[in-house]
């Protein structure tokens, strides 16, 4: 009754659409906090780490791939793609555990869980909950270095996962460019190979690896869950898995449904982007 599972099936339904509307997402069983308040309160510190991991992709992905589209069938080519199927096929959690086992216990360069440092965590103005913000904002440069510490090795770990998929997209759609009509009259007028390469064919080539990147975000999301479990992150990923373990599905609806919203915008954002880079698209 609590949940509103005694009702019929298209009644619930309903109630459920309108409630979404109103941003009413339920309020758990278990804890009796609100779905809006855990979107609230640990969506800053999953939203950090997405953007962070997307910004590792982005340079990790484009870079490698550039580099094996130019320098075609050479040992660049040949690494750039084996790092490329390799990253991809690694499982986020196993690569998180061999971070963790290199750079925080064999080395120690790095810390292996949590956001910041109980410290920071404590003295930290949480502003705007972007824990990177608000260190930068208050100007207290010790809590931005803990906090970047912190972020480095699951921002890393997520966001080479999925630059597998950029790596090979970049790669394919710069060699087709590059046997373009456009890009051998470049060549004739003895315009640079470096200049063919980056401003003829490299702004073709990224027009489809732009669509691509902005759904890799769903990937991302999906990522994030097993980050932040394998890193101790205080994300709503952390919070998801929490809440199965306990059965509690209004909660576990309500962050599935945040996360869905979340796919649609950045989707509807990239077609925005693509009209940019692409002028056809405008018409």
């Amino acid at each position: 009754e609590a949940a509103g599972f005694d009702k019929p099936i298209l009644e619930q339904y309903v109630e459920y659409l309108g409630d979404v509307v109103t941003l009413d997402l339920g309020t758990t069983l278990t804890d009796n906090r609100t779905v809006t308040s855990i979107i609230t309160e640990n969506g800053s510190a999953t939203l950090e780490l997405t953007l962070s991991a997307f910004l590792v992709t982005v340079v990790v992905g484009v870079s490698i791939g550039l580099l094996a589209g130019r320098f075609r069938d050479t040992p660049i080519d040949l690494g750039g793609r084996l790092f490329g199927i390799v990253i991809y096929a690694a499982p986020v959690f196993f690569l998180g555990f061999l971070a963790q086992l290199l750079f925080g216990s064999v080395l120690g360069w790095l810390p292996t869980s949590g956001r910041a440092s109980p410290v920071v965590e404590f003295e930290l103005d949480k502003i705007s909950r972007f824990y990177l913000v608000d260190s930068l904002i208050t100007a207290n440069w010790s809590a931005f270095w803990d906090v970047l510490t912190h972020l480095i090795l699951p921002a890393v770990t997520l966001g080479l996962v999925i630059s597998g998929v950029l790596i090979r997209l970049v790669r394919v759609n710069l060699l087709q460019t590059m046997r373009g009509d456009y890009v051998e009259a470049a060549r004739a007028r003895g315009v640079s190979e470096r200049r063919v390469v980056i401003n003829h064919a490299f702004r073709n080539a990224m027009v489809p690896v732009v669509t691509i990147a902005g759904l890799q975000f769903a990937l991302l999301l999906g990522g994030a869950v097993l980050t932040e479990e394998t890193f101790n992150w205080p994300g709503i990923g952390s919070e998801l898995i929490r809440y199965l373990d306990e059965r509690d599905y209004i909660a576990v609806q309500g962050i599935i449904t945040v996360f869905a919203v979340a796919v649609v915008i950045v989707s509807v954002l990239i077609d925005v982007i693509n009209a940019f880079i692409d002028p056809r698209v405008r018409y």
